[in-house]
């Protein structure tokens, strides 16, 4: 609007040309028209600011406001079509600056419409009013009738189809199969279930994430109790054998960060990566490895043998195919430990985030498993699929006569790491002495049968307060339970916990003490859920069964809880200390157990801790640290 009046101003008289009258009354309407946008935007804001989060009651007189804006969308863009077409007028003959200045604001006009229209795509729901069909459970109780049924069946799949839709767009650009139509289904009906007991927008969330960040660095910051302290001493032995999995970790760490190909080299070394797989991209493909799938110009099979350090006569089998439930792996022989090594992949692609997203419950049953239970479908189904490969192919019998005395070691990062894992229980039978590396492995991955089961033959290595290692059903509806209660409770309103969050998340300081309802509240009360609480929930969430113990003793939960599997190893960071260019990080490691993971931290790192390279860069400093303790030692 100002850079529009700069212009009229400027160009005021200039207007006194044949058509010069239009362009004067096009820039002076638009003047006043954007005027009017701004108050309503300003009213909007303004109005927005008002009460809390769970408190709407002062935001009321909103939505006439935001229908006023809308109506000023009308006249926007019939103002905006009438600029186009006089601008392109062949009748207009003004000076060449004053014809520049109108196209420029007709550009700026139209991509303000086109980008209001795009945000109003994004974030309008379509259900609506419908959610509000979601019964209480005391009101869902008298739906007997069929009528009423019926109607909350209709809701439910049109929810369904809406978020089977919102799928279908994000992953427009691929080739669209039976198997993504089921997942597509399958995804949309997971996302339905879990967000259609809230009444929560994105910045609710945003603000729920700060205020529980805030929370848990209070908490951190409280000295231990000395029993919690005595109980993570570890016993000698322990230690001995924690440090000969960690230098084992390290090694096999380079095969499961090398399954991603040149995205990961290049990653890594974004300024010498192109140049050092010039002279192998260009070459020939070898011939002595079974290399199935896409790989233009060598790039990836060029970065495995750069980040592995090994041969190309080392491979036995290498497959780039990649679909939904079918991911890229690699076979290859290690001479160093004298193993032959399953890496595969993690997730990389649109088809690999909807194997991810496929987090159903599907019975794994194997033969001479006493140990069965609930797994993960989606990387059940990926695990099955390189399995096959490897058995029917005769991949793995290829690899044990060529070495007939190496062991079988599969490892892989994230949905990797969650599909070796798998697949080692699957091939445990066959090959008794397989050992198996998961790095970062989704959480939600092994019932816990399956999990005490594992804990002979993998090892599961975790980083501070990744996220994926955290992800499953039960613990989402926790956090989704956490948010709604620390939100509910803040008397603050959203804008002051955002700005105020934001600050603490890049400045640091002390966090906030947002005063809240629950303070003064006795423990008996503490266990039901507020009128405000109740206000962002349309119906009694699966969450608020952990607040009622009765139920949810008498009814079955809605999601199986599912564990990482095998012994974990949980690295986390002893001290840190930032330089000029760089950041000097000191880590520790330690056994852990699943139950450290049952609750989803929140914290700038949780996304950057399951990086491969950050996982990598533990690693190698926990083993470079060891390794100078023992030279220490003989000295």
């Amino acid at each position: 609007w100002i850079g529009i009046l700069v212009l009229y101003t400027v160009h005021k008289g200039q207007f006194n040309c044949p058509g010069g009258g239009l362009l004067h009354s096009y820039l002076l309407v638009l003047i006043i028209l954007l005027a009017s946008i701004i108050c309503a935007l300003s009213a909007l804001v303004y109005i927005s600011m008002q009460g809390t989060i769970s408190n709407p009651g002062p935001r009321k007189s909103l939505p006439k406001v935001l229908y006023t804006r809308l109506l000023l969308y009308f006249p926007e863009f019939i103002w905006a079509v009438l600029g186009a077409v006089w601008v392109s007028d062949s009748s207009v003959h003004c000076e060449k600056t004053v014809i520049n200045a109108i196209i420029w604001t007709v550009v700026a006009s139209w991509v303000i419409i086109v980008f209001t229209i795009i945000g109003v795509l994004i974030v309008f729901d379509p259900l609506g009013g419908k959610k509000t069909l979601y019964l209480t459970d005391g009101v869902s109780r008298n739906l007997e009738s069929s009528q009423s049924g019926q109607l909350l069946y209709n809701v439910k799949s049109s929810a369904t189809r809406v978020w089977e839709k919102r799928i279908r767009l994000l992953c427009c650009c691929i080739v669209q199969d039976d198997d993504h139509r089921v997942a597509f289904t399958s995804i949309a009906e997971l996302f339905r279930t879990y967000f259609s007991d809230t009444d929560l927008v994105p910045s609710d969330i945003a603000a729920g994430l700060i205020l529980l960040h805030q929370e848990q660095d209070k908490m951190e910051s409280c000295p231990k109790e000395p029993e919690e302290v005595l109980c993570h001493s570890p016993s000698s032995l322990m230690t001995a054998d924690l440090d000969v999995e960690l230098e084992n970790a390290a090694h096999y760490m380079l095969f499961a960060a090398a399954a991603y190909g040149w995205p990961y080299y290049i990653y890594t070394s974004p300024f010498t990566a192109l140049c050092k797989l010039k002279g192998d991209c260009c070459g020939n493909r070898p011939t002595d490895s079974d290399i199935t799938g896409s790989d233009r110009h060598n790039f990836h099979f060029g970065s495995i043998l750069k980040i592995t350090g090994l041969q190309y006569r080392d491979f036995i089998h290498i497959s780039f195919h990649n679909k939904i439930y079918e991911i890229p792996f690699f076979v290859a022989l290690d001479h160093k430990k004298e193993a032959i090594v399953v890496a595969v992949r993690g997730t990389l692609s649109f088809e690999d985030i909807l194997t991810d997203l496929s987090a159903d419950c599907e019975d794994l049953t194997l033969e001479d498993v006493l140990e069965n239970g609930f797994v993960h479908k989606g990387i059940t189904q990926a695990a099955t699929y390189i399995y096959r490969k490897l058995i029917n192919d005769g991949i793995l019998n290829q690899a044990f006569t060529i070495a007939p005395e190496y062991k079988l070691v599969i490892v892989g990062h994230s949905l990797g790491g969650g599909t070796a894992s798998i697949l080692a229980i699957m091939l445990r039978n066959s090959f008794p002495t397989l050992k198996c590396y998961a790095f970062s492995p989704p959480g939600g991955l092994l019932s816990k049968s399956l999990a005490d089961y594992t804990k002979h033959f993998i090892v599961s290595v975790i980083v501070g307060k990744d996220l994926v290692a955290r992800l499953s059903m039960p613990n989402m509806e926790d956090l989704k339970r956490r948010i709604v209660r620390i939100v509910a409770n803040c008397n603050r309103p959203k804008y002051q916990i955002l700005l105020r969050g934001c600050w603490y998340e890049v400045f640091g300081g002390d966090p906030d003490d947002f005063p809240t309802e629950l303070d003064g509240r006795n423990q008996e009360a503490l266990s039901q859920p507020l009128l405000a609480e109740e206000s962002l929930m349309v119906q009694r969430s699966p969450s608020y069964n952990a607040l009622d113990d009765e139920s949810h003793q008498n009814s079955p939960p809605q999601y199986p809880h599912l564990y990482l599997p095998g012994r974990i190893i949980h690295i986390v960071e002893e001290s840190s200390s930032r330089r000029l260019c760089s950041s000097d990080i000191k880590y520790a490691a330690r056994w852990s157990n699943e139950t450290v993971f049952s609750s989803i931290l929140i914290s700038p790192k949780m996304i950057t801790d399951h990086m491969p390279d950050v996982v990598l860069k533990a690693l190698n400093s926990l083993s470079q640290e060891h390794g100078e303790c023992l030279s220490c030692q003989t000295r």
